[in-house]
């Protein structure tokens, strides 16, 4: 599920548009802070996941 919501979030971010990333970030969100929450992912990797795609959204963003 996690790696679903996160396909999504990089497509937007391919393509370039920058409602369409921040939307899917927005929804990909909660699922990968539940699955650090049941400890299927480390919590670590699940804020390492969300700061690069965070980044990566802001630097569409700018661009």
């Amino acid at each position: 599920m996690v790696r679903t919501y996160l396909k999504k979030v990089i497509a937007g971010i391919q393509t370039g548009n920058y409602e369409t990333a921040t939307a899917a970030y927005n929804a990909a969100v909660p699922v990968i802070d539940r699955m650090a929450d049941k400890g299927i992912i480390h919590k670590n990797k699940a804020a390492r996941h969300k700061s690069r795609l965070n980044t990566a959204i802001l630097a569409l963003k700018a661009a």
